[in-house]
Parts: structure tokens; sequence; C-alpha cells
């Protein structure tokens, strides 16, 4: 079940107030943006990039501002600068007859079919509290497969093979462009933007089967919702000192901050370009904070009917029911 037009409307809406004119650092993306990936209501084959002139005044197409502009989020990226230049031109000028009403508009994954979904586990220093585990000296990273990726107001579905299924807000970012054994120092520069997911995890897969290997816990279909948008890394004043909470059927289930990243963009950016080439469009999950369901006294699972909702300061609000 997807979430009503008018509610989609109001929660573009007012992420769009909440995100104008927000200074901040320079990434592949010089300007400050809210990029995203769409397509018109009925027209679900229909894949579009946009940008969203905030104050609910809809989302600017990109193909038809420029027929020469790609119709997907990576090739967008691909183009480097070329096409950052363009959807600048695009936000500034807003010809009427590109600009869709958001009552038109049913937001997706700002990345669709990324080469690589990488992940960071136990990465918040509160969570290994929580856990009482000890804070990690390197990185741990692990992946999910992209086809776990969902839209930022679809449906999670449960599904048969697990009955120990969890939440996990998390503060992701998308790469820019193409590099490989990048230096902390110039690891920004490679980074787009940020974006809302949420790493949902089937614990009794993770911890309890196939050989205490992550994988396959985490990369159940729908087990990525992303989005809403694509936030250029200028339009994010500090990504490590962001509130970011999970609230389950309306209730706070997790709430903490981007400061306590113990590896943050940078350093996770340098690690993971030392053994894999990274390229536009790759989605980083960089990790969540405390107040899991697996770690409550007794613990909590989700269940058909509920709604999860992951919210990043500056970043958005995804939203999702579970099925």
């Amino acid at each position: 079940m997807r979430l009503p037009l008018h509610s989609l409307s109001l929660i573009s809406r007012s992420l769009s107030d909440r995100l104008s004119a927000i200074p901040g650092r320079r990434g592949v993306c010089g300007a400050a943006m809210r990029l995203v990936q769409f397509c018109r209501q009925g027209d679900e084959g229909g894949v579009r990039v946009g940008v969203d002139r905030g104050e609910g005044l809809g989302v600017v197409d990109l193909k038809a501002f420029d027929p020469s502009m790609p119709m997907t989020m990576r090739e967008l990226l691909e183009m480097g600068a070329k096409g950052m230049q363009c959807a600048q031109r695009a936000l500034e000028v807003s010809p009427a007859q590109c600009v869709v009403p958001f009552a038109e508009v049913r937001l997706l994954s700002p990345v669709l079919a990324p080469e690589k979904v990488v992940c960071v586990g136990m990465n918040y220093r509160d969570h290994c509290l929580e856990q009482n585990a000890p804070i990690p000296k390197e990185p741990i990273i692990f992946s999910k497969f992209p086809s776990a990726i969902t839209g930022p107001f679809d449906d999670i579905t449960l599904p048969d093979e697990s009955q120990e299924v969890d939440w996990e807000v998390e503060l992701a970012f998308v790469i820019g462009r193409k590099g490989k054994h990048i230096k902390e120092e110039d690891a920004m520069s490679y980074v787009a933007g940020f974006t809302v997911a949420n790493d949902v995890s089937a614990r009794d897969w993770q911890m309890k089967r196939n050989g205490n290997q992550w994988l396959l816990g985490k990369t159940f279909d729908s087990f990525c919702p992303l989005g809403p948008a694509l936030v250029t890394t200028s339009a994010v004043t500090d990504p490590h000192n962001l509130g970011i909470r999970c609230l389950v059927n309306g209730v706070a289930v997790q709430n903490s901050n981007t400061d306590q990243l113990i590896f943050k963009t940078e350093q996770v950016v340098a690690w993971v370009s030392q053994f894999v080439t990274l390229s536009p469009g790759d989605v980083f999950l960089t990790g969540t904070p405390p107040g899991v369901g697996v770690f409550r006294n007794p613990p909590v699972f989700l269940k058909k009917g509920d709604v999860v909702e992951c919210q990043i300061d500056q970043v958005g609000v995804i939203r999702n029911n579970v099925v």
C-alpha cells in the first residue's frame, strides 16, 4: 500500500521548506539542490530525474528542460559537471512547462540499480555501547544487493523466510565520480550528496543462520528503502552533526546524532576505495544508532500493519508501510 497523494505532497513540501537556503560544504555538486528520481502518477515505467523547487512548488523535470539530459540519476551523475550545471539552471529558471506538481509525482529511490550498495556495521559509538561491544578499530564493511532498494514511501515486505525483521535508520551517501585509492582529504569531492536509508534486517538470518554472514539477512527484496531525495553536499551544513531518528507507529525507537559516527564519510570513502573502484551512483549506508528491536528486552520485531518512519535533519523523511 502506498501513501495517498496528498500525504506525499505534504511530506515533500515540509522537507523543502526546511531545506531551503542551507549553507554547506561543496562536493561533486557545488550547488545546494535536492535532486529526485520520480515518475508521474499512472506512468510507473517513466523514470525521470528532477530538481525539487522547494516550498511545495513542484519538481522541475530535467528531460523536459533539456532533451539531452538523461532519465536516471546514475546517468546524470556520470555526466559530471555538465549534468549538475544543467540541473542548477533548471532550478533557477523553472519554466512552467517543465514543472510537475507534487500531486502528480511519485517519488522513487534517488538511485536505481547502483553498481554497489556498501554498508558499514557497528559504526555508532552509542550503538556499540547498547550491545556492550568494543569500538571497531577499522570499518566493518558488508553489502546489500541493489535489488533490495525500494522507494521512500513504498512498502517493506516481510518475507516468509524470516520472523525477526528489524529497523535501522541510517544516513546514506551517494558517490558522484569514479575513484580508487582516494585520500581522506579529497574524499568529499567524490560525494554527490546524502539521503535517508532504512537498513531493514532479518536478524534470524543475520545472527543465527548462514554461518553468521550478514548478507542474506540484509538483502531481501524491499530491505533498503531510500530517499526521498539526493541532497547535495552543499545543502547539508555538517553531515556529522545531524539528528537521526526512527519511529515505529509514531513512537520514537531510535533517537541519536550523526556525531556518534565512529568512521565518518571521508574515512569510509578512503577505506573502501582501497579495495574497489567507486563509481557514480554507488550507495553507502553509514550505520545505525541504538534502539533497534533485537536489543530490546524483550526483542521487538516488525509486523504487518506497522509504519516505519526514518528522519534525518536537513536530509529528509522516508515512511514505509510493512506488509
